[in-house]
């Protein structure tokens, strides 16, 4: 489990992983959440699940900051577990 926070205009890479699946709880903020292709916006105390396999992303488009808590489960929680797709950030 772990908590982080995405500041207003910053976004998490959208990336999908082969063992674990996600799932992510906004405690406070806004966040549009892609998932497969699809988008949604949630708000605080809503959740989404991510599969194992899902293309998944969350940006903040608000003025607060988001504060998010996910849970990982699966068969392998190791960070070379994650593929990013699309980063923002310049990692592979």
């Amino acid at each position: 489990m772990k908590r982080i926070t995405v500041n207003p205009g910053a976004s998490l890479s959208l990336q999908m992983h082969y063992h674990r699946a996600e799932h992510w709880v906004v405690v406070s903020g806004t966040a549009i959440v892609e998932r497969d292709g699809g988008e949604m916006m949630l708000s605080e105390n809503e959740s989404v699940y991510i599969p194992i396999g899902a293309k998944h992303g969350l940006s903040n488009s608000g003025i607060l900051p988001i504060e998010l808590i996910y849970v990982q489960s699966g068969s392998y929680l190791g960070e070379d577990d994650i593929v990013r797709i699309d980063d923002v950030y310049g990692r592979n």
